[in-house]
């Protein structure tokens, strides 16, 4: 069953369908980090049915985001959900591996490229039991290494890659971007409530970026008494539901 909710009032509609993977809060939280401009070119690995690219662009209209997915049933609802908010100029998706990323999209063609990538080494811990999850939560059809040189391949020199990961594999996600060529620039750790430890990571590199990294201030999801911060209400568009 297809299931189709809008972003925000008035705002660009997405799609997701049982057996894929659901939207979840670390697709929002993501869509916060990069800095984004007009007329960026900008590539999602593993965009699902698209809902980080029309997060970018509800929240930057003048950008052309590609999509590439190894789901062709997720490419398909993605496509479909281009074609409903009138983005297919500014929407686009191929079904393919990131893996063969060169059959796919050209070399340095794209100025950022985002990833909200499978969090789980294959083995460790419970995997979900249909393909399309399992796909999604660990790395039985890509390593972290593969997405990594995957944005490498396809970013200009001085790109951004944004991605979103768990704090115990820090280490592993560093270590990646400088083997693909990629220095860290900016982390930004997530935590449930002030004083909390961090449940995910947010971390910008950039191809060819001199070494120094800048630790932002956390990001802070619910306040003392268990209501979302102001910070969370924006990354959801919930302040224009306010608005008269």
């Amino acid at each position: 069953m297809e299931h189709w909710e809008a972003l925000c009032p008035g705002g660009y509609r997405f799609v997701y369908g049982d057996g894929l993977f659901p939207p979840g809060t670390d697709t929002f939280l993501l869509s916060s980090l990069p800095r984004l401009k007009p007329g960026l070119r900008v590539c999602d690995l593993g965009c699902g049915t698209g809902l980080l690219g029309l997060l970018l662009l509800q929240r930057q209209p003048a950008l052309a985001v590609t999509g590439v997915d190894i789901q062709e049933g997720a490419v398909r609802l993605a496509e479909r959900a281009a074609a409903e908010n009138r983005l297919t100029d500014r929407l686009t998706f191929r079904h393919g591996d990131l893996r063969k990323i060169r059959s796919l999209l050209p070399a340095g063609g794209f100025d950022l490229v985002v990833c909200n990538p499978p969090y789980y080494l294959p083995g460790s811990g419970l995997l979900a039991e249909g393909s399309a999850l399992r796909t999604a939560r660990a790395e039985v059809s890509c390593t972290l290494e593969e997405i990594c040189a995957a944005a490498s391949y396809l970013l200009r020199w001085g790109g951004a890659f944004c991605l979103v990961h768990k704090p115990e594999r820090l280490t592993d996600l560093l270590c990646a971007l400088r083997q693909a060529a990629m220095e860290p620039k900016r982390l930004r750790f997530v935590c449930p409530a002030a004083g909390a430890a961090p449940s995910l990571v947010l971390l910008e590199g950039r191809r060819g970026g001199k070494p120094g990294l800048t630790v932002e201030s956390p990001l802070i999801l619910q306040n003392g008494d268990g209501s979302p911060t102001a910070e969370l209400d924006a990354i959801y568009f919930r302040q224009q539901e306010e608005t008269p």
